[in-house]
């Protein structure tokens, strides 16, 4: 994994660079760009940043690494955290987490993914997981492409699985605060119970302002 350690005010910027020529080059060999994003509180001033580049935002495709099965609306939603995306035009695609039957909406938004994402941003949790892959979850084992996955952390969840973030052709985790410190040196050294080292190890890279 290649780490680029950058200082905290500077991070969601860097970030949004890294995204967003990912992004350019997606468009410009293939017409169209996939990114994953996941939730939580530090992507917020990402996806801030990055909404204000100038990217054809029309061929820009959003999609959901997880998402909290709860109402629309919902504080604890993902969903609520892509408006800046969605107010510059992006093509925002959501999990169904209000369908009666998770299974088919898992199947469904399955069905509805590209091929290959062409970027995968990531958390990682004071538990060691990302996306919604809980510490011992047979969520890492899985091959559908979409699973129903929890109660974790309170909530039922619907994720991407392991084999769709290891195909993209860019992953990165985005880490921010000192408290990430412990876990992400695990994440570092391949520390094996924790999810996050189910991620590929090449072509995948960390942005932290953790030093």
């Amino acid at each position: 994994m290649l780490t680029e350690v950058v200082s905290t005010s500077l991070l969601p910027g860097r970030a949004a660079i890294w995204v967003a020529d990912r992004l350019w080059t997606a468009i410009a060999e293939r017409g169209e760009g996939h990114l994953a994003v996941s939730g939580g509180s530090t992507p917020l001033a990402m996806f801030a940043a990055v909404a204000a580049l100038p990217l054809p935002w029309s061929q820009v495709h959003v999609w959901q690494v997880d998402e909290r099965v709860a109402p629309d609306g919902d504080q604890d939603r993902n969903a609520g955290q892509l408006d800046a995306l969605r107010d510059v035009g992006a093509v925002i695609h959501l999990m169904d987490v209000t369908n009666p039957s998770l299974s088919v909406a898992a199947a469904s938004y399955a069905t509805s993914l590209p091929d290959r994402f062409d970027v995968i941003h990531l958390g990682l949790g004071d538990d060691g997981h990302t996306a919604s892959w809980p510490p011992r979850d047979p969520v890492v084992n899985l091959t559908e492409r979409v699973a129903v996955v929890g109660p974790f952390k309170d909530r039922v969840r619907l994720t991407l699985t392991p084999p769709v973030v290891n195909n993209a052709r860019h992953v990165m985790f985005l880490v921010a605060g000192a408290t990430k410190a412990p876990m992400l040196a695990r994440l570092l050294r391949g520390d094996p119970s924790i999810p996050s080292t189910v991620v590929r190890r090449t072509g995948t890279t960390i942005l932290t302002d953790v030093s």
